[in-house]
Order: structure tokens, then C-alpha cells, then sequence
């Protein structure tokens, strides 16, 4: 999640320069499409859950939320607090925390949050600039509630965290292999069968699939519980979730059946 708008123009200036990289990534998920084709058959998106169908009366606050680069989507974070507040989540997980806005948000409903990202000294060991390392846990480091854990996911010590959370957020590496090593642990953190998943950025947008996210997703989970994976509409999200839901296949410039009323107001800090 973290820099994704910098990170897409720098990657559209290198396409200006040589076209033939955009060839790389569209190979890239044409890949990972008939992976999924092979491994999964399946040619289409997860079955697509709408949102009125998770919850009727859809009526969520987002706040707080900056619209800077590498935020969430103001509706995924609205799904995260609606999800909490229906499945009566008490501990939630998020791998990946960025600004804080995500968790800052779900701690509003739920009794304890904890977080996992790079520690600061790594993240400019790798490069970061200070500004952008000052930046994460903006909104969620005076949180009572948030507890925020520092390392990389693929090497941090999770058993004291196994069978411990109600709702697992991930929104780390979106790439095949971070993505099925982290959906492994989210797996082994979950507290029992109606505990949650989320997985951010399993779309690129609401209606265009980010297959190697979906290929890591599926390889991931066990087949008995692959049925309980859906696409929730209108957000880039993908849930694991202990129930039977009605779903329909993702269509691609649909007529819209509803709308979002959307208020936006600015607090100055």
C-alpha cells in the first residue's frame, strides 16, 4: 500500500521511456490469470459478494482519513469497521500499517488492535526517505487500543499471536509470494471458524483483478474453505468469511444498481 502513487508514476515514466515494460507487467498478470485458470479453473474473478448483501443498512463514518498517496480506499476502510461491528470483532490484526488510517479507524469499534510493519530503521536502511519513515503510525500511535508491533512478516516470531483474533487485515507486500506467506499466517492467527480475513489490493480497481494477488490467495488457503472467499463489490478487497453468502460473477462497465452518498468535511490537526 505504502507509496503506491509515487511508485506508479515513477513506473509510468520508465514505461514512457521504454514502452516494452509495460509488456513485462501486462505478461505479468496475463500469468497469474491462467495460473489461476490452471490450478483453480477459474476464469473469472472471486464470486462477488455486494455490500448490501454483508450489510443491509450500509452506513459508515470514516474518520480519520488524509486522501494522500498510498492511502485505502475510503470504502475498504468502511467495509473493515462495518465487518467489525457485524461479527462483533474484539482483536483485530493488521499486517502492513502505514499512516495508522485503517486501524485508527477500526479501533474505534473493536476492544484491541495490533499492527505489524518494518521497523523505522529498516525502512531507511532500505532506502526511505525520513519524511516517509515519519509517516507511518500518524494517526494510530497515540491510540490506546493499538498496539503496534515492528518487523517483517516473513521473519517475525508470531506464535504468542496464533489463535488470538477475530478479524486479520492484510495490506503488506502485494506481491505472489509475500501475499501466500502472509495469507499463511493470517490463517494460523485467526481465533476459530468465524474468525475474518481481509485481504487488501486483490484488485487494481473495483472491477479489474490483481491476479497475482488472487493466484496467492488461492494457492494459500485450503481447498475445504476456498468457497468462503469472496470479492466484496465497489472495493479492491477479497474476505474470508464463515458464511453462505449470495454472490454474483464480477461484469466489467455494469449499469449501477445503487450509489455511495458521500460528506466530506476537513479537521485541521
Amino acid at each position: 500500500m505504502s507509496k503506491k502513487i509515487s511508485k506508479a508514476f515513477k513506473a509510468l515514466g520508465m514505461v514512457v521511456k521504454n514502452p516494452y515494460l509495460l509488456n513485462n507487467v501486462l505478461d505479468e498478470q496475463e500469468y497469474w490469470r491462467k495460473h489461476v485458470a490452471f490450478c483453480h479453473d477459474r476464469e473469472t474473478s472471486l464470486p462477488v459478494v455486494d455490500i448490501t448483501t454483508l450489510f443491509p443498512e450500509f452506513n459508515v463514518k470514516v474518520n480519520p482519513y488524509a486522501y494522500l498517496d498510498g492511502a485505502t480506499l475510503p470504502i475498504d476502510i468502511a467495509v473493515l469497521k462495518a465487518l467489525a461491528v457485524k461479527y462483533n470483532v474484539k482483536d483485530y490484526f493488521e499486517i502492513g500499517t502505514w499512516r495508522g488510517e485503517s486501524v485508527a479507524n477500526v479501533a474505534d469499534v473493536v476492544d484491541n488492535c495490533t499492527t505489524l510493519n518494518l521497523p523505522d530503521e529498516e525502512m531507511k536502511r532500505l532506502g526511505y526517505s525520513d519524511d516517509y519513515v515519519n509517516m507511518h503510525r500518524f494517526f494510530s500511535k497515540d491510540i490506546k487500543n493499538v498496539k503496534h508491533l515492528f518487523g517483517d512478516s516473513h521473519k517475525f516470531n508470531f506464535e504468542e499471536h496464533y489463535h488470538k483474533y477475530d478479524m486479520v487485515f492484510i495490506d503488506g507486500n502485494h506481491h505472489y509470494e509475500a501475499v501466500v506467506k502472509d495469507s499463511h499466517i493470517a490463517l494460523k492467527l485467526l481465533k476459530d471458524e468465524n474468525s475474518i480475513i481481509v485481504w487488501h489490493d486483490y484488485a487494481f480497481e473495483p472491477e479489474t483483478i490483481r491476479w497475482s494477488v488472487m493466484a496467492g490467495i488461492l494457492d494459500s488457503t485450503p481447498t475445504g474453505k476456498l468457497y468462503r472467499i469472496y470479492h466484496i463489490a465497489n472495493t479492491l478487497c477479497a474476505v474470508y468469511i464463515n458464511e453462505d453468502l449470495k454472490t454474483s460473477v464480477l461484469k466489467i462497465n455494469e449499469k449501477p444498481d445503487k450509489y455511495f452518498e458521500i460528506n466530506i468535511k476537513a479537521i485541521k490537526k
